[in-house]
């Protein structure tokens, strides 16, 4: 049976953590759609476009995975991909609250659409985007938590502030 998988997110910007979770889920579906929201609510330090490609890059090598950017609910995007499963991740317990509450809101919306958990591999736990961010502005190293490209870019954005 051949099974889409959403991998909904931010991606402010994408972390060795989140890869961890794309990479594991390419071996569980048929098919990994990174979908990346707009957000602008969160007042995201890349751009739409600008996290779209930092995630095609460091999925590239990946067959299974395609990577959009998305506005709007995510149960929608979901349908518009023929996606079947939502996928998440879950550090904590504050996570898993979270996460139950727009399971539950996205299987009201579309009673067809699954919400599965990943927990990340242990190294990747603390990991989030906005740890990140806040590292990085201090110009601290962020190698250990990012793909190299992510960090070159993560340079480059706080360098010219």
């Amino acid at each position: 049976m051949h099974i889409t998988a959403l991998y909904p997110g931010t991606f402010d910007p994408i972390t060795n953590g989140h890869l961890d979770l794309i990479i594991r889920a390419s071996k569980l579906y048929s098919r990994v759609i990174v979908a990346i929201a707009a957000n602008v609510g969160k007042n995201p330090l890349f751009s739409l476009a600008e996290r779209v490609t930092l995630v095609k890059a460091v999925t590239k090598s990946y067959a299974h995975v395609e990577v959009i950017g998305f506005e709007g609910l995510l149960a929608e995007c979901a349908k518009q991909q023929q996606a079947r499963v939502i996928l998440r991740g879950l550090r904590t317990v504050a996570d898993f609250e979270y996460e139950s509450q727009m399971a539950n809101l996205n299987r009201h919306l579309a009673a067809d659409l699954e919400t599965v958990f990943l927990m990340p591999t242990e190294q990747h736990t603390f990991i989030s985007s906005s740890m990140i961010r806040e590292i990085a502005c201090y110009r601290g190293n962020v190698s250990h938590f990012v793909p190299e490209i992510v960090q070159q870019q993560l340079h480059a954005k706080f360098n010219q502030e």
